[in-house]
């Protein structure tokens, strides 16, 4: 079995010999290649650059033989497209011209990915000519509400006051926002899937912020638009969220093939509640600061937990940037290895 079979096997909960295993974020600046490269080039530069995204997307598959390459890129790329200023700061992201009220919709257009975004689609058919048809490259987008968190409050702020602001006063005007978001990510993510990515993963980095009532009204309806608006092809999608373990009962109605869960989150009894549905995680990125033998143990238990069956290991987050690259190679091999040595569900 190839490492794109098992990947895809575990997304859809099917028999496989091992879990699969990548981290988020694992293209980045734990690597000194990586540091080397950002020297010469500015982030969105490389993000707009499919030679240099495809080159560093690879760097951690030479590294440490991760069993899933992701395309280098950021979830803002679609705001952009839309007509939005982005510039990306040592602080993170910035959107110049935030969306504060309904008549700023208008601003906003939709866009043809093969256009706009046509640098990302032309970087995974780059990956998927070096890596070939036995390595699964991997597209993503961020879900519409973390976008909109962006959007509206123009860069990360605790609370995102801005954006629920919006929520209470005119909740018309934020689900309209909402919608056109999770419209451009359907076209977003098809283009990915067309130019060759085997899974995409949706990105909802901020969706704790939100009362389970209000992830029910806002959040989730427009992720379920996405999932049904991939649904006809052949990719599996993950949908990732943060700090929102009163929320996994509400995602796991959305239609995702896998639930991607951070470290908060107890796999053995997620398991036990949702039997049907894979899983991917969920080791806490700081463990992998800590001893070697600590690393392994943590990967090996995150396996325990489901028995290795529809398990995708990975991080409970990205990887961080003060991570020693040894200490991902050794969560990346001890996954591997404990996963064979169990002789996971066959």
């Amino acid at each position: 079995m190839n490492r794109k079979e098992l990947f895809l096997r575990a997304c859809r909960m099917e028999p496989t010999e091992r879990v699969p295993v990548w981290m988020m974020r694992q293209a980045g600046r734990y690597l000194p290649e990586y540091r080397a490269l950002r020297a010469k080039h500015d982030f969105l530069t490389v993000c707009g650059t499919p030679e240099l995204a495809a080159e560093v997307s690879l760097q951690p598959y030479r590294r440490l033989d991760v069993d899933a390459v992701i395309v280098f890129s950021d979830i803002l790329i679609p705001a952009r497209a839309m007509g939005m200023d982005l510039h990306i700061s040592d602080a993170g992201p910035v959107l110049q011209n935030p969306i504060r009220d309904v008549a700023d919709l208008a601003r906003l257009k939709s866009f043809d990915p093969e256009q706009e975004t046509g640098f990302l689609n032309d970087a995974i058919r780059l990956l998927c000519r070096e890596l070939g048809p036995e390595i699964p490259v991997l597209g993503f987008a961020g879900a519409p509400w973390t976008l909109a968190c962006y959007m509206v409050q123009g860069q990360t702020k605790s609370g995102f006051d801005a954006v629920k602001r919006m929520m209470y006063s005119s909740p018309t005007g934020l689900r309209r926002l909402l919608n056109k978001i999770a419209g451009v990510t359907v076209s977003y993510l098809r283009a990915q899937i067309s130019a060759g990515a085997a899974a995409v993963q949706l990105f909802d980095t901020w969706a704790g912020e939100l009362s389970t009532a209000d992830y029910d009204a806002f959040a989730l309806p427009a992720v379920r638009e996405i999932v049904a608006g991939v649904a006809d092809l052949s990719a599996p999608l993950i949908y990732y969220l943060k700090g929102s373990h009163h929320l996994f009962a509400s995602a796991a109605t959305a239609g995702a093939d896998v639930l991607s869960v951070d470290w908060r989150e107890d796999l053995a009894a997620t398991r036990a509640a949702f039997p049907h549905l894979a899983l991917q995680g969920n080791i806490d990125p700081c463990i992998l600061l800590g001893p070697e033998d600590y690393i392994a143990r943590s990967a090996r238990s995150a396996v325990a937990q489901t028995g290795g069956r529809g398990h995708i290991l990975n991080l409970g987050h990205g990887i961080l940037p003060s991570t020693p690259v040894e200490s991902a190679r050794v969560f990346v091999e001890a996954g591997k290895s404990f996963a064979l040595a169990a002789g996971a569900v066959r």
